[in-house]
């Protein structure tokens, strides 16, 4: 299924003094175009398969972004269009689309997916067609070296970064003796990995490693493989069964005694942590990448992107408290099209022609301050490596909510070179 969306949208500044969505809503006199034709973006959308509750945020994510860049003037004094497609969260479509967006749409180029085993199969084809492939992923991917020069991860931090820089917190405040549980997929595979190593570093143990297929509906043979012994419980699951995951882990437990709980918030993306069968992941801590609670040290660029993507204070939509948005990475989708319109005008990107020079404007970055643009916060990117670093939240769940705990600095997640894109040939 195709969409397209040409947007438009108050102005920054009324956008940062703006508190709600009436603003939003004003009349504001629409730029003046210059008579090229639209730039126009391809979004890789997981709007079905086991990906569907981000890809539904993502699309609201893009939408406000695209209006907040049009309102501003568009890219290059042109106006911006989204074209929204469709992959199933399936590697195989994936690669698809990337063709049906170039070829049958002639994108200038592609950015959205998430999900790691999509964006694993879905970059070559991105190569193959030269043409930039920017992904919302969290995958080790990028960063490894395993894809190519046209694919790049500048809008959030990858799994390597988040795990690395909150080990040391998980290690020092909650134990030692650490059992995983994490999707048996490419993306659960950086967790395995890279905290394992992590712990390992810091004079921790991980004792058990349990690995669920990403399709999983049902986990109460899973759970008494955690051993006795476990005194940090670390959870991060995806997909459709995320909050039969957590009730069942609840119900394995009961009332009884249990290790120490440190989850990453996939497990509860798009879930009230106030549901009925929680209650036992009160005082239990979660990793998040963008705090889903708006927190008392909020910035004012975090209010106004709150209010343009329709997010109220406890994280749901403003028009239905019951629909959770997937907070903690749907940040990206507003960020990457931001980079995209920064790479676009440092470049003078007129037309496909200039896609390898947007990638070299792309890898010429390096700071990016906390702003409208970046509203999660301060960033730096590697443009060797492709990949972006920041900062990571702890949150503590404290009567029902979220609340930040702890704030990792962006040299907590940093690691050495794998490789260097910019060596590689287009």
């Amino acid at each position: 299924m195709t969409q397209k969306l040409i947007g438009l949208a108050p102005s920054r500044r009324a956008v940062l003094k703006g508190a709600g969505a009436g603003l939003l809503a004003a009349g504001f006199a629409a730029p003046v175009w210059s008579q090229a034709a639209p730039v126009k973006l391809g979004f890789q959308l997981h709007r079905t398969g086991i990906g569907a509750a981000y890809g539904r945020w993502y699309e609201r994510t893009a939408q406000a972004a695209l209006k907040e860049v049009n309102d501003a003037g568009g890219i290059n004094g042109r106006p911006v269009e989204i074209v929204f497609e469709d992959d199933g969260t399936d590697p195989k479509r994936g690669s698809e689309v990337v063709e049906k967006l170039v070829s049958q749409h002639n994108c200038d180029m592609i950015f959205g997916p998430l999900f790691s085993h999509v964006v694993i199969g879905s970059a070559s084809r991105a190569g193959e067609l030269k043409v930039p492939y920017l992904v919302c992923s969290e995958g080790f991917h990028v960063a490894s070296g395993m894809l190519n020069r046209w694919t790049m991860q500048p809008g959030i931090t990858d799994v390597r970064a988040q795990v690395s820089s909150m080990a040391p917190w998980v290690l020092e405040n909650l134990g030692k003796k650490v059992t995983m549980v994490f999707p048996d997929y490419a993306f659960g595979h950086d967790h395995r990995d890279y905290f394992t190593a992590a712990v390992e570093a810091g004079g921790g143990q991980v004792i058990a490693q349990i690995a669920v297929p990403p399709t999983e509906t049902s986990f109460t043979r899973y759970l008494p493989q955690i051993p006795n012994d476990t005194e940090v419980l670390y959870h991060v699951m995806v997909g459709p069964a995320v909050l039969t995951f957590v009730k069942e882990l609840g119900e394995f437990y009961g009332t009884g005694a249990k290790p120490q709980i440190f989850g990453f918030i996939d497990s509860l993306e798009a879930v009230d942590t106030a549901s009925p069968g929680l209650e036992f992941l009160e005082g239990t801590h979660f990793w998040e990448g963008h705090c889903r609670v708006k927190q008392p040290d909020a910035s004012e660029h975090e209010v106004a992107y709150r209010a343009a993507v329709g997010v109220d204070d406890n994280g749901a939509s403003v028009s239905d408290a019951k629909d959770v948005s997937t907070y903690a990475h749907m940040f990206s989708v507003w960020e990457t099209l931001h980079i995209i319109k920064a790479g676009m005008e440092a470049s003078g990107y007129q037309s496909p022609a200039d896609r390898q020079k947007f990638v070299e404007a792309v890898e010429a970055m390096s700071d990016m301050p906390e702003s409208l643009a970046h509203v999660q916060g301060n960033k730096v990117f590697n443009g060797k490596t492709h990949q972006v670093f920041g900062h990571q939240f702890i949150s503590r769940v404290e009567g029902g909510k979220l609340m930040k705990v702890h704030t990792t600095s962006i040299e907590d997640g940093m690691y050495p070179d794998a490789v260097d894109y910019t060596t590689q040939s287009f």
